[in-house]
């Protein structure tokens, strides 16, 4: 884990890869879970055999499982000492570009792509977050994800 001391020590790295995150696997009973509270029960992620026989040859991660893990994700790559609150600002941008695989891994791939002054004591963090699936040649998923840091 990469630690900032400040705010400004991580708007030094604009424009670079700030870090990595571990692998987390997302596992049945994680698609099991959201499939429940969101009620998407579509077959292709909670029916295990009817999908051994689908595309995929096996359930698939829900697309907004996967956006979902991003700031868990996140807080692996760095932490900022310095006092601050998160508020997330919204995506600009969200592409599927591959399925999750159940009982796959993922990490997250984070540059920072822009900060910019928001108010008198705070920072908006313009990201772009690569979620990689071990194993595969092409990320899962590509984020633009805006949060705004208030000291």
């Amino acid at each position: 884990m990469i630690e900032f001391k400040t705010l400004e020590d991580l708007i030094a790295r604009k424009g670079e890869e700030v870090g990595v995150s571990d692998w987390l696997t997302i596992t049945q009973a994680d698609i099991d879970q959201f499939a429940q509270v969101t009620g998407d029960m579509q077959w292709i992620h909670v029916d295990v055999e009817r999908a051994a026989k689908g595309p995929f040859k096996r359930t698939i991660s829900h697309g907004f499982l996967t956006l979902s893990l991003v700031p868990k994700l996140m807080a692996g790559i760095f932490e900022i000492k310095e006092p601050s609150t998160g508020v997330n600002y919204g995506l600009n941008k969200v592409r599927f570009m591959a399925p999750v695989l159940s009982d796959t891994a993922i990490r997250a791939r984070a540059t920072l792509m822009d900060a910019t002054p928001v108010g008198e004591n705070g920072y908006q963090f313009a990201w772009k977050i690569a979620l990689e699936q071990e194993g595969a040649d092409k990320p899962a998923c590509v984020v633009e994800w805006l949060i705004r840091r208030y000291r």
